[in-house]
């Protein structure tokens, strides 16, 4: 039994009862939504299909990452049993939270010199980020020590590929991330942006599709060109959506036929409430290793 805890966010994107058959540990970021403050605790205290209604519907949403006091307490609760920590961050490309972990890392260092804490920025997000922390999970029950599994992440955390598209951008109007005009244009051509993450951890726009059917077609052309041993990939595959199962159901489908050896059925989750309050419901990710991130 490993002597160490494996630690992330809640922006990973897994259910709650996957992290706790895992054993890995999760703090929680913070959303706010027409002008109340919310946990981001995986649509416990309010299910995602309110949380994307509400969206729908005209609500106002913003997001709080975790800053250094929580991380402080957060981390303490485990070095004070005795336990060292790896704890693996949002990517660094669209939050500031791996800084306040690292800075976060260093108080307690103080506090608790004995004790070894990882901080590792996992470029990546959403169930992405959640399949790296099932992998690492898998790699601490294989007995990597805690300095090991740091090591392997900062190695192959760029060989997890994030690909995902948007059907409905009204979302990112309102968050000015493009304009109203770009968006009447495009949904008037049907435009679904193919966007993936880079290897700093930004979100990437990379192909603007007409139509669902063929972005649908195109995501996991992306797989096929990209993942580890191509269409004898033997690994897991994550997708997570916002509101739009029947969407990734296709796509799961698409996955599962092109991919006889895959390590299981393709695992659908909810994009969670931080995610989710920047691409509003109508996105679909979809994610695998593969090939290293180079650009």
């Amino acid at each position: 039994m490993a002597n160490y805890v494996l630690s992330c966010c809640s922006t990973a994107d897994l259910s709650k009862e996957h992290f706790e058959q895992r054993n890995i540990k999760y703090i929680c970021f913070h959303y706010f939504i027409d002008g109340e403050e919310h946990l981001d605790d995986l649509g416990q205290s309010m299910p995602f299909d309110v949380f994307y209604d509400r969206i729908k519907n005209g609500a106002d949403t913003r997001t709080s990452q975790v800053n250094i006091s929580e991380y402080v307490d957060y981390f303490s609760k485990f070095l004070e049993q005795g336990l060292d920590l790896v704890h693996v961050c949002l990517s660094s490309g669209i939050s500031g939270s791996y800084n306040s972990a690292r800075n976060a890392a260093l108080i307690v260092k103080e506090r608790y010199p004995e004790r070894e804490v990882y901080v590792v920025d996992s470029l990546g997000a959403s169930s992405g980020y959640g399949l790296l922390m099932d992998t690492a999970a898998d790699k601490r029950d294989e007995g990597l020590s805690a300095g090991e599994l740091a090591a392997w992440l900062e190695d192959n955390k760029l060989r997890l590929h994030h690909w995902f598209f948007s059907t409905d951008l009204s979302t990112y109007v309102r968050g000015g991330r493009i304009s109203k005009t770009a968006a009447i244009f495009g949904g008037l051509l049907e435009i679904c942006p193919l966007l993936n993450m880079d290897d700093q951890g930004r979100l990437i726009p990379r192909y603007k599709i007409r139509t669902k059917k063929r972005v649908i077609t195109e995501i996991v052309k992306m797989m096929e060109k990209h993942a580890q041993d191509g269409l004898d990939y033997s690994g897991k595959c994550y997708i997570s959506m916002s509101a739009c199962y029947e969407d990734a159901r296709q796509v799961a489908d698409l996955v599962e036929a092109r991919f006889p050896k895959l390590n299981g059925k393709v695992e659908i989750n909810n994009i969670g409430t931080t995610i989710g309050s920047h691409t509003g419901p109508g996105t679909v990710a979809l994610f695998f290793w593969g090939d290293v991130r180079n650009d």
